[in-house]
């Protein structure tokens, strides 16, 4: 025959109880520690600095494809310039320092 739960001793069911107190001590102080107004402000600082972190990573990888693409249109495969393209650019931006340039003086006459 079967032994059922019926034939444990009274001390076996105190240690059965005091050991189920001990695991819902543990598992209240753990619910106790997530809901914790510093754990979640803790958990939401750091999911933002995550965030941040990945979209400044993206950007910046962004940034950097876009600064190579620039250079590679002035730039040959050796290193050396593309007078082609940057005599123009050049003229371009002393032309516009330049309207900029005679603007101010003519508003300070």
């Amino acid at each position: 025959m079967a032994e059922t739960s019926d034939t444990r001793t009274p001390a076996q069911i105190e240690a059965d109880i005091r050991r189920r107190r001990e695991v819902l001590a543990e598992t209240l102080d753990e619910i106790g520690a997530r809901v914790h107004p510093k754990t979640i402000v803790g958990d939401v600082k750091a999911k933002v600095v995550s965030n941040v972190d990945h979209t400044l990573g993206r950007a910046y990888v962004q940034v950097n494809r876009a600064v190579s693409d620039v250079k590679a249109q002035f730039v040959d495969d050796e290193g050396a310039p593309r007078l082609e393209r940057v005599v123009p650019v050049a003229l371009l931006v002393v032309g516009v320092v330049g309207l900029f340039a005679v603007g101010t003086w003519r508003r300070k006459r």
